[in-house]
């Protein structure tokens, strides 16, 4: 197996990195420096759920998993990408949009929506983002996928306090991934995607370097 060729599809994790309304806000400051030590070190400060990261079913239940008890095999396989770059503020995915994908996606497939919204980092309408509708994420479940991805701050809506397919995923054991961004450079069939986070101890999730790769099979 050989790579050849290589998408990051990870937003760069500053002070200015986008987070959902009422996270903690990153800060990055110097701690040490060659100067005055010898060598250069910084202390950051971080939510769990900042940049692009993964969810584990602990974020919306106190009896689901925590992320280090999520098997390393879930965040690596095949992925299907879901282009909605049609779909405007606060606009459900729904499951019309993803039947002409439907029969790539098979047990164990990972499912990346697209849909350019990273785009509108800045911008006001930057969280009034399309969002999984319930219905999708059902049909989701069934054909067996074990992780979603979408390249928005929230799977769900961002208003209010109800997150049904963040429930839904927990409920099943499954992982989601959020605040992702370039999927329109993913410019290939049949990537694999490695999203792996930080090895983090009992915790909701945590922020990950996620990749996307064509490979000679």
């Amino acid at each position: 197996m050989k790579i050849l060729k290589i998408v990051d599809l990870t937003l760069k994790l500053t002070e200015d990195t986008p987070i959902y309304p009422g996270d903690p806000k990153p800060k990055i400051e110097t701690a040490t420096t060659i100067d005055k030590e010898g060598y250069n070190l910084c202390e950051i400060k971080i939510g769990s759920q900042s940049g692009s990261h993964v969810d584990a079913p602990y974020h919306v239940r106190n009896d689901g998993k925590t992320l280090d008890k999520i098997p390393l095999d879930i965040f690596w396989g095949k992925a299907v990408v879901i282009d909605v770059t049609n779909k405007g503020e606060e606009e459900e995915i729904t499951p019309d949009d993803i039947k002409p994908y439907i029969n790539n996606i098979i047990n164990n497939t990972i499912v990346l929506f697209r849909t350019d919204w990273y785009k509108n980092i800045g911008k006001p309408e930057f969280f009034k983002h399309p969002y999984v509708a319930f219905e999708t994420a059902e049909i989701l479940i069934k054909k067996g996928v074990k992780f979603i991805c979408i390249d928005t701050i929230n799977v769900d809506k961002s208003q209010g306090n109800f997150f049904p397919v963040h429930h839904l995923f927990s409920e099943m054991g499954l992982i989601i991934g959020e605040n992702m961004a370039y999927f329109d450079f993913i410019d290939f069939d049949n990537p694999y995607i490695c999203c792996l986070p930080l090895n983090l101890c009992n915790m909701d999730g945590a922020p990950a370097r996620i990749i996307a790769m064509k490979l000679n099979e």
